[in-house]
C-alpha cells in the first residue's frame, strides 16, 4: 500500500470518527435540549437548539450535503408544510412565521 492510499485510509476513518462524534453530539444536545425545557431558562433552551443546528449543518457536510443544500431543503419543507396545511402551520402560523423570517435575512444580504 503506497501513502496516498494509507492518508486517504487515514482521512476516511478520521472522517467516521468525526461522524460519530457529532451524532453522539447531536443525541447530547437534544439531551440538554429536553432537560432544558423542564426549567424555565430561555437561555440553556436556546443554547442546546443552537448547539442542534450548528451539530446538523456539520453533520450534513461531514456525509457530503452542502450547507446550501441543507438551507434549501429547509425552505422545501417549510413551503410544503404551508402547503399541506401542517397543523401547527394551522394552529398558529409558525411555519409562515419562520418562512418570513428567512425571506427578511436573506434580503437583507442583498
Amino acid at each position: 500500500m503506497n501513502i496516498r492510499n494509507k492518508n486517504k485510509d487515514l482521512d476516511i476513518a478520521t472522517n467516521l470518527k468525526v461522524i460519530e462524534w457529532l451524532k453522539a453530539e447531536l443525541v447530547e444536545s437534544v439531551g440538554a435540549l429536553l432537560k432544558s425545557l423542564l426549567k424555565a431558562g430561555n437561555d440553556a433552551t436556546s443554547d442546546a437548539l443552537a448547539t442542534i443546528i450548528i451539530v446538523c449543518y456539520i453533520l450534513g457536510k461531514r456525509v457530503g450535503i452542502s450547507f446550501q443544500a441543507i438551507d434549501m431543503r429547509i425552505r422545501h419543507k417549510i413551503n410544503t408544510s404551508i402547503n399541506d396545511a401542517h397543523e401547527i402551520e394551522q394552529w398558529y402560523g409558525d411555519l409562515s412565521d419562520l418562512q418570513k423570517y428567512l425571506d427578511k435575512k436573506d434580503n437583507k444580504k442583498r
